[in-house]
């Protein structure tokens, strides 16, 4: 039985760690000299203040969602896909692919193939090290992480040899054709009357993204594959007494998994850049670890702490450009909130068990 209700475990726990890694910031931002509530305002007022700040926290949000949910899936199977930027980057490779190369007569379908071909190229790359887990044992997170390396070594091959555009010295592709550019939030939310920034990226991509987390949260809660994916991570020797094979539920939950890290790409690349570039993905793959571990590996609360790193980004930009606070700052805050809702879980889990335990009994005694 369940010390605490669920919410408590999805809601208030990361809650809390989020309120402790933001009193020591605080602390930090008061070190360097700084007020720490003219530094929040700033951070609300650069990041959600205007539809020009919602477009950059919601473009940002959109990529973590996507990285986040990648790394969820695996959680669940009991592994540690630490390879969802490397897997984004391929994503990106398959989305430049279809965008150069196919004939596309509408965004609409340039949209379906980008998001095929993201989400097949980010599973191939996904597939070797699962393959390698599954059949040879060797651990996932080191084969990902080294996976990460191969990527970014095989995209700058590719962006300075054959799809670099004849006569150009920067290492990226050529622009997409026009067919192929996806609507802004302008547009979108323009056809119903909503006035929104112009020359802020958020794009459709971010309806794509929540209709990833929900495709996630019927594939995990409500189907056979889903129920034998999480009972294999709760325990490897009851899932193979079931007669659930290790084999497929390692390839086929990493093969979602780089399939969902690969659709990131949808927005960077063919939404907001419209070609490929170097460092498309920025990190944002192994951002993808905190907001899955801070959203405890469910899609409502991995949309919630996409939302949460996107006003960190944005709202960190805004800082280091009206404070004489750091940009890395905005790292270190990221650090905490990994630190508290990782490594320090139970530092807030169990005081939250022992009250929840202790309103138990109080109510089973009053009764």
């Amino acid at each position: 039985m369940d010390v605490m209700p669920k919410w408590a475990d999805v809601v208030l726990i990361p809650l809390i760690s989020l309120l402790l890694a933001a009193i020591l910031s605080a602390l930090v931002i008061l070190a360097i000299g700084e007020s720490p509530m003219n530094a929040l305002k700033i951070m609300v007022d650069g990041a959600l203040g205007s539809t020009y700040g919602w477009g950059y926290t919601l473009y940002y949000a959109t990529n973590f969602i996507f990285t986040g949910l990648a790394v969820s899936i695996a959680f669940h199977a009991r592994m540690f896909n630490i390879g969802g930027e490397g897997q984004a980057m391929i994503g990106g490779l398959g989305v430049a692919l279809v965008c150069m190369y196919v004939p596309w007569p509408h965004w609409s379908l340039a949209l379906l193939g980008g998001t095929v071909a993201a989400a097949l190229f980010g599973a191939a790359w996904a597939a070797i090290p699962a393959f390698l887990q599954a059949k040879r044992g060797s651990h996932i997170v080191i084969t990902t992480i080294m996976f990460n390396f191969i990527a970014a070594a095989l995209l700058n091959y590719l962006l300075i040899g054959a799809l670099k555009p004849q006569g150009s010295m920067e290492p990226a592709t050529g622009k997409f054709p026009e067919a192929t550019h996806l609507p802004n939030l302008h547009d979108v939310l323009g056809f119903f009357g909503i006035e929104f920034s112009k020359a802020a990226p958020a794009n459709i991509t971010f309806f794509v993204a929540i209709l990833a987390c929900v495709a996630v949260w019927a594939l995990i809660w409500r189907t056979k594959l889903g129920y034998e994916i999480r009972a294999f991570g709760h325990s490897e020797s009851a899932a193979k007494y079931a007669g659930i094979s290790p084999t497929k539920i390692i390839m086929v939950s990493m093969l979602i998994s780089g399939g969902l890290a690969g659709m990131m790409a949808i927005n960077n690349v063919q939404g907001e850049a419209e070609r490929l570039v170097l460092n498309a993905v920025e990190g944002a793959g192994f951002i993808g670890i905190a907001v899955a571990l801070m959203g405890r590996s469910h899609p409502f609360g991995v949309f919630l702490a996409a939302i949460l790193f996107g006003f960190l980004y944005q709202g960190g930009a805004e800082l280091a450009l009206w404070t004489k606070i750091p940009r890395e700052m905005i790292v270190v805050i990221q650090a905490l909130v990994i630190l508290f809702t990782g490594a320090l879980d139970n530092m807030v889990r169990m005081p939250l068990e022992r009250a929840f335990l202790a309103a138990k009994r109080r109510n089973k005694g009053a009764a």
